[in-house]
């Protein structure tokens, strides 16, 4: 399999090309109109530097002053000061993808996953214990995808519930035999010398979450739009952040969406080689997420509503990371990856072939989307922002069709809503909120609600609208709740259900945060095909 990421890795050709996409999207505005797109950027910023103190970088300070001056002494004054701060974006962004790098790390990948899911009886050789692929199940028309990524650049579309996620994907890309992507991680994931120096060479790139201005977002944009069209199979989280709650994302985020109808038109008009672009959805579904206890907290909190980045959850402790992995080692399977089904820009599905098919499965040109009768592209950015909500929705369908329930989701979910029958008075911040002695409900209770969701999902999963990793036959639903209990045992501070006599104990937290993956279905499900 090629490692090579069709990028190319110069500094200064992607200085080059962010640079000229800001020149003309500073172009494009009156002077007054760039005075308020600069000067939000220099108020939001200068409010950044004040609660960060000392730590903020000097040379990024005086670029921004150098923007702030320019705002009064003309058009070419505020574009050329601005230049110079895209410039220092640009190099924080781009890192050099060494396929040296990547070749090194594709060896020690599996054997470091192997050693960190190994089970923890060390009396047992270390190559022999168990091996993560075990643990870690692919599924999904990985053929097909491998087929079309010769031929078309891949955007992969993940959902997102841990910082674990890009690895997990990453590993996942390697045993299906796909050729890797770059993918944007958060600045604080580079916090570690040691992984900052691996995730820069195996695709990453850098985004500051703290830059909440539009040109940070447009350099952002920018530098997706110019590796998507340089052929740079690439990866990004539409929902945009971990979700908080735990549930399916519902509605994703356009913007990036739009680098890639954006550069797949560019390929179009300037006749690139290899122009053409597919979406792959993709769905992480897992027994256990390491960060759930602190995103549900924070999903729940008044203050949470206005915390976007947290730095000090789970992920951020390494012992509690390593804790985590070995735990899941036990589990027959702890996490799902599944790939989706390939769209093209506008949410059809695409055959074997990589051409769209329409609602009768009939294949399209669907250059016609963005080109008039003599095959030139047409610029219409109100038909674009059309076309990225079409691709939007199909990939939210297309979340809940692939998502796959497993044991902890469903349990948690029965869980949650027996607390809810047993308590009907409470709304959901209440219920969370019960003391200790309060949260129980009755085994029976639980069972008979149990087996009456498994059939309800049995009837999803036969439409088509879910997939699942549960027990059958007549036992399922004692086997779901079992299987369930073990699990949340082996990990959190609290353990989302546990058994005691004749009733089960409910943590509602997590229950709320584990069940909400089954809520989202639900909610869609019966409506969904």
């Amino acid at each position: 399999m090629s490692t090579h990421l069709l990028i190319n890795p110069s500094h200064r050709s992607i200085d080059k090309a962010l640079v000229g996409r800001a020149q003309s999207l500073l172009e494009r505005m009156t002077e007054e109109e760039m005075q308020e797109y600069l000067g939000e950027m220099v108020y939001l910023e200068r409010h950044r530097f004040q609660q960060e103190g000392s730590s903020m970088d000097d040379r990024e300070v005086e670029l921004v002053e150098g923007v702030a001056r320019s705002l009064y002494e003309g058009s070419e004054a505020m574009r050329d000061a601005t230049m110079r701060l895209v410039t220092l974006y640009s190099q924080e962004v781009h890192n050099r993808f060494s396929e040296r790098a990547f070749g090194a790390a594709l060896k020690l990948a599996p054997a470091a996953l192997k050693r960190l899911l190994a089970p923890s009886d060390t009396s047992l050789p270390i190559w022999s214990r168990i091996d993560a692929k075990d643990r870690i199940q692919i599924q999904g028309p990985v053929d097909r995808i491998r087929t079309l990524s010769a031929t078309h650049t891949l955007v992969y579309a993940p959902t997102h519930l841990s910082n674990l996620d890009s690895p997990l994907v990453g590993y996942a890309l390697n045993q299906a035999g796909l050729p890797p992507c770059t993918y944007g991680a958060g600045l604080n994931l580079f916090s570690n010398p040691f992984m900052a120096f691996f995730m820069a060479r195996l695709g990453a790139y850098t985004v500051d979450r703290r830059k909440r201005h539009r040109l940070y977002k447009d350099v952002l944009k920018a530098y997706s739009t110019e590796i998507i069209g340089r052929g740079a199979h690439s990866l990004f989280y539409p929902g945009g952040t971990r979700s908080r709650t735990g549930s399916i994302e519902t509605n994703v985020k356009r913007g990036l969406l739009g680098t890639a109808i954006e550069a797949w038109q560019e390929g179009l008009r300037d006749g690139r080689e290899r122009p053409e672009v597919l979406v792959v959805p993709v769905t992480i579904s897992s027994s256990l997420v390491l960060e759930a206890e602190t995103l549900i907290e924070d999903a729940l909190a008044v203050e949470g509503k206005a915390r976007y980045i947290i730095s000090d959850d789970e992920f951020s402790q390494p012992t509690t990371v390593i804790r985590f992995a070995r735990q899941l080692a036990e589990l027959d399977v702890s996490v799902v990856v599944r790939f989706g089904s390939p769209m093209d820009l506008v949410g059809n599905p695409v055959n074997a072939d990589g051409q769209s098919l329409d609602g009768l499965g009939n294949p399209f040109d669907r250059r016609g989307y963005v080109c008039n009768e003599s095959d030139r592209v047409m610029a219409d950015s109100q038909r674009d922002r059309v076309y990225t909500n079409h691709l939007a929705d199909a990939i939210c369908r297309a979340y809940r069709r692939d998502t796959v329930l497993l044991p902890t989701h469903v349990a948690a979910w029965v869980g949650w809503r027996c607390l809810a029958m047993r308590l009907p008075g409470l709304d959901r911040y209440r219920l969370a909120l019960l003391a200790p002695f309060e949260r129980w409900v009755d085994r029976q209770v639980f069972i008979d609600e149990l087996k009456a969701t498994l059939d309800r999902v049995q009837g999803w999963e036969s439409s088509g609208v879910v997939n699942t990793l549960l027990p059958r036959g007549a036992d399922a639903a004692d086997a779901v709740l079992a299987a369930a209990v073990d699990t949340f045992s082996r990990f959190h501070s609290r353990p989302a259900l546990s058994c005691e006599d004749w009733r089960i104990l409910v943590d509602p937290k997590l229950c709320l945060y584990y069940g909400n993956r089954l809520q989202s279905i639900e909610q869609h499900g019966e409506h969904t095909v």
